[in-house]
């Protein structure tokens, strides 16, 4: 749809001449929100990095990887919006050191287990409390930046998020040749990340809710919000087309294919050892963090220049782009690994734009009380469709192979999710000149108060 075709937004007379004050230290504070994230997404690597030796070493079917990958994810979708919850009555910055931090214990305890349903149960259990990172980071990155700088932050906090992983990935392949190598991964990556929560607890500032808002930025925290989460905010999440569009493509997104599989893949269908295999882990990490830093950028610039539709028709380039270079990497059987590190890490760069784009669009089209809700919301589907994905890719890669199911998942479903963005143009317009209307009456009313 083209970008002359979206009615233009009711201007605010607020937003267009105050911005709010920059949040002393953000950066700083991006940085260790990316530690916490990073943990997150180290502690589900392992699994999908020492698959090969794990299953070896307890017997396992393809299909177990799907369904461990899989369970971890479903935890994602029940237990996310249980720990925005919980950070509604207590400090955010002490439920996230708990939940993305010292919640390790559980990875630790994962490096102990005996057998397939041991190691399942405890995979979801420290998934459960993990689940709360992902809103809680974003809505505390809503609170540290504007509107004109979110795609940009972004992207930096999810390019260290992966950079870790990135690191993390080669040291946990040289694993798979020692004896029991899998439990170590375990233990460090847990170890880790109790590390993480007690920096968190020493060193992270939370700014409040809406704090980078230019319409509330001058006001008390109470003054900000229109009420704590309950069931008419729900309902009122409910009715914003923005997010059931935006959940609706996480959903149904086959990006994270891939991310499970690409190791098993070159093991299994292209004949690389478990060790060569896992260095493409380095590529895939450096090339995401360089997508993210490069999509924030170009959301943020392609934003301002394009207020009404830039992020949307960017996401949507970027879905497409992704198939494309999915089917090159995934249909074709190239002999040099070199050529896999050159593909993986396309496909993670491409797929590293869509933090600095999906995140600031749902901020910017729901109110701050409300962000961490709707987040954890979007986050669960888009926990569920990773799920659903890899749990299907197991299953596909069994009885047709690994190949067949990227085609299906990793190209063709990725093309239909590109198309469905389409669907996101008019809403998310509407939606987020709603947001600065609200946040306008809020600073009026308060404004009426004070005089």
């Amino acid at each position: 749809m083209p970008i002359e075709a979206v009615p233009p937004a009711p201007s605010s007379p607020h937003t267009a001449t105050r911005t709010a004050p920059a949040q002393p230290g953000r950066w700083r504070q991006i940085s260790l929100l990316g530690g916490l994230l990073s943990v997150d997404n180290g502690e589900s690597s392992v699994i999908p990095v020492l698959f090969p030796a794990l299953r070896t070493a307890l017997g396992l079917p393809l299909s177990a990887l799907g369904a461990l990958l899989s369970v971890a994810k479903m935890a994602t979708v029940l237990c996310g919006p249980l720990w925005v919850v919980v950070a509604q009555r207590y400090p955010r910055k002490n439920v996230l050191a708990v939940c993305c931090g010292l919640w390790g214990v559980w990875t630790v305890a994962a490096g102990f287990a005996q057998n397939y349903w041991q190691l399942l149960i405890l995979i979801t259990v420290a998934a459960a409390g993990i689940a709360g990172g992902g809103p809680l980071t974003n809505a505390l990155l809503a609170d540290l930046f504007d509107d004109r700088t979110r795609g940009r932050a972004a992207g930096y906090l999810y390019g260290l998020a992966i950079l870790g992983t990135g690191l993390a990935g080669p040291l946990l392949g040289g694993l798979a040749d020692v004896k029991d190598g899998w439990r170590y991964g375990f233990f460090a990556m847990g170890g880790v990340q109790i590390a993480f929560g007690l920096l968190a607890l020493a060193f992270l500032r939370d700014p409040g809710v809406g704090a980078s808002e230019p319409q509330l930025a001058a006001l008390k925290a109470r003054s900000r919000s229109a009420g704590a989460l309950d069931r008419r905010r729900l309902r009122e999440l409910a009715r914003n087309r923005t997010l059931v569009l935006l959940c609706l493509q996480r959903l149904t997104t086959g990006q994270f294919v891939l991310l499970g599989f690409g190791v098993t893949f070159l093991v299994d269908v292209r004949g690389f050892s478990n060790a060569q295999a896992s260095l493409t882990t380095l590529p895939v990490a450096v090339c995401f963090c360089l997508g993210t830093v490069l999509g924030g950028l170009t959301a943020d610039r392609v934003h301002r220049r394009f207020p009404r539709a830039g992020r949307i028709a960017t996401m949507q380039a970027d879905v497409l782009a992704y198939a494309l270079i999915a089917a090159v990497a995934t249909q074709i059987p190239w002999k040099s690994l070199t050529v896999y590190f050159v593909l993986f890490g396309a496909l993670s760069c491409v797929q590293g734009f869509m933090p600095g784009l999906n995140r600031p669009c749902l901020i910017s089209a729901v109110v701050p009380e409300l962000r961490s809700a709707a987040l954890s919301i979007m986050l669960s589907a888009e926990a569920a469709g990773w799920a659903l994905t890899t749990l299907l890719a197991g299953y596909i890669g069994d009885a047709f192979g690994l190949q067949a199911a990227f085609l299906w998942l990793a190209v063709l479903l990725t093309l239909a999710n590109g198309a469905l963005i389409g669907l996101l143009y008019r809403p998310s317009t509407r939606d987020a000149a709603t947001v600065q209307q609200e946040l306008d009456r809020r600073a009026d009313h308060a404004r009426t108060l004070d005089s």
